[in-house]
Order: structure tokens, then sequence, then C-alpha cells
């Protein structure tokens, strides 16, 4: 199975910065997508940022030029650099990963969540 383990949320305050983690860990053979969703109270999950095994990236239109997805192979790890942070930002961010256990089962693993909180 795969282990998420996410950390770096909080509570910033408008226009502020936060970054995200996520460590990867398990029985796994490979790993293709890595991303990040959040949900906000009241409101269905949505997909923030993706990050492809080579680095391909795509981004909701509600953060582009505001937040950046990065990925470090080797450790298993996908980051979200969070600036010029918005109250609408507030919500509890998820990581997703998509890969290949070393059974060869293909799996679709989430993190238990991380809350960030943007507010004055």
């Amino acid at each position: 199975q795969v282990q998420l383990v996410e950390s770096g949320g909080g509570s910033v305050q408008p226009g502020g910065s936060l970054r995200l983690s996520c460590a990867a860990s398990g029985s796994i053979l490979s790993i293709d997508a890595m991303g990040w969703y959040r949900q906000a109270p009241g409101k269905e999950r949505e997909l923030v940022a993706t990050i492809t095994s080579g680095g391909s990236t795509r981004y909701a239109d509600s953060v582009k030029g505001r937040f950046t997805i990065s990925r470090v192979n080797a450790k298993n790890t996908v980051y979200l650099q969070m600036n010029t942070l918005r109250p609408e930002d507030t919500a509890v961010y998820f990581c997703n990963v998509q890969g290949w256990l070393r059974s060869y089962v293909k799996k679709d693993s989430w993190g238990q969540g991380t809350q960030v909180t943007v507010s004055s």
C-alpha cells in the first residue's frame, strides 16, 4: 500500500505564503501523476494543481500565477508553493498520488488533508 504524509498547512494573513509537502512511501513501484486538491466548507473537492512524472503541470485558473507545484521524484515528494494567498483559498488541501504498486496494481492514493486558513 501507499502512505502519504502531508505537512505545511496553517493560518496566514491575506497576501502571505505557505508551502505544502506530501511524501509518499510504501510498496511503490512507480508514481505517475501527483497533485493537490482542496475542499472548502460546503463545497465539492476541486483540483488545485497536478504534475506528471515528466514535469508537466496543470493549474486551476483561480491559482495560476500564485501557486507552483513541483516534485522530487527520488523522494516521492510533491510540493505546493502558495503565494499571495486569498481568503477564498481557505480549505482543506489533499495530496493525491497515482501510480503502481510493486504488485503491479494501479493505485490512486489520497492524503489525510491539511488545513489552510487565510484570514486577517
